[in-house]
């Protein structure tokens, strides 16, 4: 019977358990984002309401607009959840080999190119509310986090990819 291999995260050293650390934080904070508000809305001075991710996501299904729905979904919620959850992969997954983690983390960084287009479409949203006059739009702290989280994500990308890089072959 073979061995258990160690995880990266012991092959890692102290730069291993501090982006692990980082991708943790930035999990939830991820998690925070998507349910604290993102704007409070003010529409004719009169009615406000707060919107978060979830809460937004929510509103579309309720009224039928399953294609927003869908691309919000998919580029705000399950993206980044999905990237997150590869790199802790990288980091926990028992006996996983060199060429396993290399292949894992460009699957990552294919995933990395769609992370701005939330982000993007966030602006326009924004953009387009401000620009009607009908509505003022306060930023909340769910944009704080969201974007603390993707900023924790992006440089615990970069620290894993460095890693993984320089594993010895097995």
């Amino acid at each position: 019977m073979r061995a258990q291999q160690p995880t990266i995260l012991k092959t890692g050293g102290r730069r291993g358990w501090f982006t692990l650390g980082m991708l943790v934080l930035a999990f939830a904070l991820y998690l925070a984002g998507l349910f604290r508000p993102f704007t409070e809305v003010t529409k004719m001075w009169i009615f406000e309401s707060e919107v978060s991710v979830i809460s937004g996501l929510v509103s579309l299904l309720e009224a039928n607009e399953y294609f927003l729905f869908m691309i919000l979904g998919v580029f705000t919620v399950a993206f980044p959840a999905v990237k997150m959850l590869a790199l802790l992969a990288i980091w926990l997954v028992p006996a996983l080999t060199r060429d396993s983690a290399q292949g894992m983390f460009r699957f990552v960084s294919h995933l990395g190119k769609w992370s701005m287009l939330d982000v993007f479409v966030v602006a326009i949203l924004v953009i387009l509310m401000r620009s009607g006059g009908i509505a003022q739009i306060e930023i909340r702290d769910g944009v704080v986090l969201f974007t603390c989280s993707v900023l924790l994500t992006q440089i615990a990308a970069v620290q894993t990819g460095r890693i993984v890089q320089g594993l010895k072959t097995d």
